[in-house]
């Protein structure tokens, strides 16, 4: 294989992986760039201009979850910031929030806009306290009512086996318990006072001793719970645990041990910055190894989005394709599960779900998807491509 050949491989995996797929003419554009430079700017979304994405983002602000839906679609197609839009799914997914839980219909938008976009790229630990406080979270895991004598496990579970240590980090049903108590007091202003945002309630925290993995927390208030969260960010376990993850997202649904392990080290060694952490990913021999290029299978949404990139169309409505992945599996924002939607071929690869993906790649390739227009010459092959098991599993 020549040089020139290996690079245009290369630069297709990239543009698959850390991108929604690759649109016409775009593996030709990254491999001229250079693979290597590509991914340095996909790194640093701050730099980038996404003038033509925004105004286009900007007409959709009316109703939460259509217009944060149309948002978001329209951010993955047409971004220049392609992986991030790819790291925004995946936090969203590991920080997530049901919009079918009570107010969170009405709070999840400022929750992905205010909290997690911002600090995507920052401190693993800012991120954590900012979800922590958030009132998206706190009502989706009921802390907003947890207090001394009434006491709510949902957060101080989840925040342990989802959010930072793993299901297998070293916690007892104990420590849970007692991080319940830490975090009492911690929620939310009342629904009718308007502007909705974190309170702490003194009043209904728990102030006696509480001792969590070997932590012993006296009395106090708000800064047990700060205390706390900072300190599960900075575990070894929370390392390997985000390393695991961000590794399957990135590479494949069983990563190289040995990848994970350096990652793990990189995330302790830079105090959790996260931008670093995704670097030692994409930068590693494992990532560009042709091995893992067709390791991955896309979830609904990736595929959907890599679909209409790959075919050249143009998005005039992105509300009819919301519609559609409800029926290809992935609602966007309606995971109700603390875990979110999956990331792996075991639960995307099922006969039922295959089949909606080649009847929405043959209404695609023929100009039937309301909402969306392509231009081909050629149906039947870009029909037979999009529902090819190579895209499929990219």
């Amino acid at each position: 294989m020549s040089a020139s050949a290996g690079e245009r491989e290369r630069a297709a995996h990239v543009l698959d992986r850390l991108a929604f797929g690759a649109r016409p003419g775009e593996v030709d554009r990254v491999t001229q760039l250079g693979v290597d430079r590509w991914i340095e700017l996909q790194l640093h979304p701050e730099r980038g201009d996404d003038a033509k994405s925004d105004a286009r983002v900007a007409q959709y602000a009316r109703e939460v979850i259509p217009d944060l839906s149309a948002q978001r679609i329209l951010r993955a197609a047409e971004s220049e910031r392609q992986l991030n839009e790819v790291m925004l799914d995946f936090w969203m997914n590991h920080f997530n929030v049901f919009a079918g839980k009570r107010l969170d219909r009405y709070l999840i938008a400022d929750y992905e806009r205010e909290t997690i976009r911002p600090r995507m790229w920052g401190s693993f630990e800012e991120l954590l306290l900012a979800t922590a406080k958030s009132p998206a979270m706190l009502v989706y895991l009921d802390n907003a009512r947890s207090r001394g004598g009434a006491l709510n496990e949902n957060y101080a579970r989840e925040l342990m086996e989802l959010h930072t240590l793993g299901v297998d980090g070293g916690y007892t049903q104990k420590d849970v318990t007692e991080l319940a108590r830490v975090l009492t007091g911690w929620s939310i202003t009342r629904p009718d006072d308007g502007d909705i945002r974190f309170v702490f309630r003194r009043g209904v925290h728990d102030g006696g001793t509480k001792q969590v993995l070997g932590v012993t927390i006296q009395g106090g208030g708000m800064e047990e719970g700060e205390r706390m969260i900072r300190f599960l960010a900075r575990h070894p376990s929370t390392a390997r645990f985000l390393a695991t993850k961000l590794c399957q997202r990135l590479v494949a649904d069983e990563p190289p041990p040995a990848l994970v392990a350096r990652v793990a080290l990189r995330f302790t060694a830079t105090n959790g910055d996260l931008r670093e952490t995704v670097r030692a990913i994409v930068t590693s021999r494992e990532f560009h190894d042709p091995r893992y290029y067709d390791a991955k299978m896309k979830s609904p949404f990736e595929y959907a989005i890599s679909a209409i990139r790959a075919a050249g169309g143009t998005i005039v409505n992105p509300l009819p394709l919301a519609r559609e992945l409800r029926k290809l599996g992935e609602p966007l924002y309606f995971a109700q599960p603390p875990t979110g939607y999956a990331d792996d071929a075991e639960t995307w690869g099922n006969s039922g779900a295959l089949v909606a993906r080649v009847e929405f790649a043959l209404a695609l390739s023929t100009n039937k998807l309301r909402g969306i227009r392509i231009v081909t010459s050629d149906a039947d092959a870009l029909a037979k491509q999009l529902g090819a098991p190579e895209f499929q599993r990219q």
